[in-house]
């Protein structure tokens, strides 16, 4: 009888809980609740029935990105969405029994691709408060150790782990490809990427559906030394980025103020919530990305199922006990939540019986 490989048989698949459901407000992705550049949706107007008839040309669009990078070509590779390229470093250097290590609880595709490859995952739990647990990380490094994967800043909590921890992480680890996960770089500021090609084993990924509004044209970036990224296109797919990303990608990098304009909202939207919250009695913690983790305690399954029926979908983060991931959208988006979050406090401080929000 027909079997997919063991490693795959053993793997929990990934997927949104709320895909399926309908709702007003999803805030559970981390997506970009403004949408994209008007400039983008311009250029989508303008393409024309042979443009989508031809292959895209990837090799014109990582031209462009290099160039924004302050890369070389042969540092940069385009891939479909920031995990296509943590897969393709899965399979460029994973051996069957090699060891990936990463700092949990993380985003859950790390695991998979390193297991898809037939590697081992070793967990480190993070620190105090979701610090990045640096002692931890160094002592799981051996000679089966092949990979090291560093979400920063870290999904879900926010948290950030310091240039000076990153740059232990690869002494210690010579032999071992050390991705940096940038994907929400853009709310956090500081970034790895200068080093690149410097540092012989240093890997960085970023992807455009965060802070560019790009999430449903799947593009992503994998910038790492030039010999190494050579070999990662060796198992990359020649059209694997899809020709509207290709042809919008030019608006989205030159509307920066579309851009920086997203990113200061969050930013301001983000601590303002978060003081809310806490004022609640909900604790969180400090973000550098488009979102917060908070904690809703013992009530946290029945406040989540409020919420799904009043059209509002946080995620539920089982592996931090007691805490949702909330995605910052609008400011008047972030007041509904509020809002609901009250009632819903209320509720089960049995101050309330009302069935809906008042946003």
């Amino acid at each position: 009888m027909l079997k997919a490989r063991k490693c795959v048989r053993e793997i929990a698949p990934y997927r949104s809980p709320w895909a399926h459901v309908p709702v007003d407000l999803r805030l559970d992705m981390n997506e970009n609740t403004t949408g994209c550049s008007p400039r983008v949706l311009a250029r989508l107007e303008q393409l024309s029935g042979n443009t989508l008839a031809f292959y895209p040309d990837r090799e014109r669009a990582e031209k462009m990105v290099a160039e924004f990078l302050g890369r070389s070509l042969s540092e940069v590779l385009l891939t479909n969405g920031a995990d296509e390229g943590i897969d393709l470093l899965c399979r460029t250097f994973l051996e069957p029994d090699d060891e990936m290590i990463m700092v949990t609880p993380t985003f859950p595709m790390y695991e998979i691709f390193a297991r898809s490859a037939g590697a081992r995952v070793v967990g480190v739990p993070a620190g105090p408060d979701y610090s990045f647990p640096l002692s931890g990380v160094l002592a799981r490094v051996n000679t089966r150790t092949r990979m090291i994967i560093i979400s920063n800043p870290h999904n879900p909590t926010g948290v950030v782990a310091s240039t000076s921890d990153i740059l232990s992480v690869l002494d210690k680890a010579p032999e071992a490809a050390i991705l940096v996960d940038e994907a929400y770089y853009e709310f956090y500021g500081y970034t790895m990427l200068d080093e690149v090609g410097t540092l012989p084993n240093l890997f960085i990924a970023r992807t455009f559906s965060k802070a560019y509004g790009l999430a449903g044209m799947r593009l992503g970036v994998l910038a790492g030394p030039a010999e190494h990224i050579a070999m990662a296109r060796r198992v990359v797919s020649p059209f694997n980025i899809n020709v509207f990303a290709v042809e919008c990608l030019g608006e989205a990098l030159a509307d920066q103020e579309f851009v920086q304009a997203y990113i200061t909202q969050v930013r301001r939207t983000r601590e303002w919530f978060r003081e809310q919250v806490e004022a609640l009695g909900f604790k969180s913690w400090p973000s550098h990305a488009n979102f917060i983790l908070v904690n809703l305690g013992e009530h946290k399954d029945e406040i989540l199922k409020r919420m799904v029926g009043w059209g509002i979908v946080l995620r539920d983060r089982p592996d931090c006990p007691g805490c949702v991931r909330i995605t910052i959208g609008k400011q008047e988006e972030m007041e509904v939540v509020l809002e609901a979050l009250k009632t819903a406090r209320g509720q089960f401080a049995g101050k309330g019986r009302q069935e809906q929000p008042a946003p």
